[in-house]
C-alpha cells in the first residue's frame, strides 16, 4: 500500500522544518537543506533525527589545483 499523498504534502523535516521530497521508490524522505534522508520502514516514516542518514552529494566537486 503506497503512502498517503495527502499526508506526504504536509510533512516537514523534523530538524529544519523545511520541505521533504519522497524518493521515487518510497524508501525515504529527503531534506535538501539538511542533506538528510529519513527512512520509510513498513510504510512508516522514521523521523528520528539521530537515525537519519546523510545524503551523498550528487555532483562531485572538481579537483582543485
Amino acid at each position: 500500500m503506497p503512502l498517503n499523498r495527502d499526508l506526504i504534502d504536509i510533512l516537514a523535516c523534523p530538524k529544519c522544518k523545511g520541505p521533504l521530497k519522497l524518493r521515487p521508490d518510497e524508501s525515504a524522505f529527503e531534506c535538501a537543506t539538511c542533506k538528510l534522508a529519513y527512512a520509510v520502514v513498513d510504510e512508516i516514516p522514521n523521523f528520528i533525527i539521530e537515525e537519519a542518514t546523510e545524503i551523498a552529494q550528487q555532483i562531485a566537486e572538481p579537483p582543485r589545483g
